[in-house]
């Protein structure tokens, strides 16, 4: 029998008769993996999942705890997505033409999880601003971000580039490590302590499956040779999946992404941009643009170089891009719940002629 414990699991509610439950390893297509009280099983969702949910938040995602029929003969089948203490999503905007997006959906990359590392190498493709854009969504999902610069080894001094993070982000840890000659890799070990979860995320490229071959004491991804001119590379992980380390702790491999879509990210951008939202409040004006206005806290702070002209432009930025990811997202969601309660009533009524 397998604790479950190991894997995070906090029993909060006790399983229907019949579902026993499990936590998700891996997402192939519509096939799940699922360790169990009973071992690793392959299983499926169940017919009600596809009528209950409204959005593809409501399926199942690596790191979900679940309760399931088990089947020991054959696929084993989803019945419950348990509640999740975090989340990381990102817009997704696949399927639209360049240029014109009708709606965006909101895609779960993982979730339950304690610590958000944000993998970026010290190579030529090293950007302040992609980290904080990864920044903002991480604290929007209700954990601890960290910042991993990998390939230290290949960065004869990288003090410049770690300064610059620092100054980005004061509050976040920041660990410059080598998965080629172990350097700096002792630093991470406080956060990876039995039953913790941490999700690597990151673009292509950037060292994610050297860092989980080295944390987990073997090769169980293939490492791929980034490009001379970018210093990029191509897709190694091509699937989320949850692997256990020797040590206890979890880890969530993640895809590379090309691009960070920002996703109900307020809460993120406020965190992350609390020292400008408290210049809002020194205005002489309450509605105040932060354009021209007399008594303008924020202008004041741009003349006098307080405020950063970068920072307040990131700050923006994010606005502007996060208010526009909902008003997409929010009519489509909409527009999916009206029909499906209009799916439901249409159904109660061909149920109510049945004698």
């Amino acid at each position: 029998m397998i604790d479950l414990k190991q894997y995070g699991y906090i029993e909060a509610e006790t399983p229907p008769i019949g579902l026993i439950p499990g936590r998700v390893t891996e997402l192939q297509r519509e096939q799940y993996t699922v360790i169990t009280e009973q071992g690793e099983v392959t299983a499926v969702l169940k017919g009600a999942f596809y009528h209950t949910a409204v959005t593809r938040e409501d399926f199942p995602c690596v790191g979900d705890f679940v309760f399931l029929q088990y089947n020991e003969n054959g696929a084993s089948r989803i019945a419950k997505l348990l509640p999740r203490r975090s989340k990381f999503s990102r817009a997704d905007y696949s399927g639209h033409a360049v240029g014109y997006v009708k709606t965006i959906l909101e895609q779960v990359v993982a979730t339950n999880f304690d610590y958000v590392f944000i993998v970026s190498s010290l190579n030529w493709d090293f950007k302040v601003s992609r980290i904080i854009r990864y920044l903002t969504q991480a604290r929007q999902s209700s954990s601890q971000p960290v910042v991993i610069l990998t390939k230290a080894d290949l960065a004869p001094d990288f003090s410049a580039p770690l300064a610059e993070v620092q100054k980005a982000a004061p509050d976040v840890p920041v660990h410059a490590v080598s998965s080629h000659t172990g350097s700096g890799l002792d630093g991470l070990s406080e956060y990876l302590q039995p039953g913790k979860t941490v999700v690597l995320l990151g673009m292509s490229g950037v060292g994610k499956s050297s860092l989980l071959n080295v944390l987990m004491n073997q090769e169980v991804m293939t490492v791929k040779a980034i490009r001379e001119g970018d210093s990029r590379g191509r897709h190694t992980t091509t699937h989320r999946q949850l692997f256990m380390l020797p040590s206890g702790a979890m880890v969530i491999d993640t895809p590379g992404m090309r691009e960070l879509g920002l996703f109900g990210a307020d809460d993120g951008i406020s965190a992350g941009f609390n020292d400008v939202e408290e210049l809002f409040t020194q205005c002489r004006f309450n509605d105040c643009r932060h354009q021209t206005e007399p008594g303008c806290a924020v202008l004041t702070a741009l003349a006098d170089g307080s405020l950063a002209p970068e920072h307040w432009e990131r700050y923006l930025v994010q606005k502007r891009e996060n208010k526009f990811v909902e008003d997409k997202s929010g009519d489509l969601v909409d527009k999916q719940a009206w029909q499906k309660s209009i799916a439901m009533r249409h159904k109660g009524k061909k149920g109510g002629y049945k004698k």
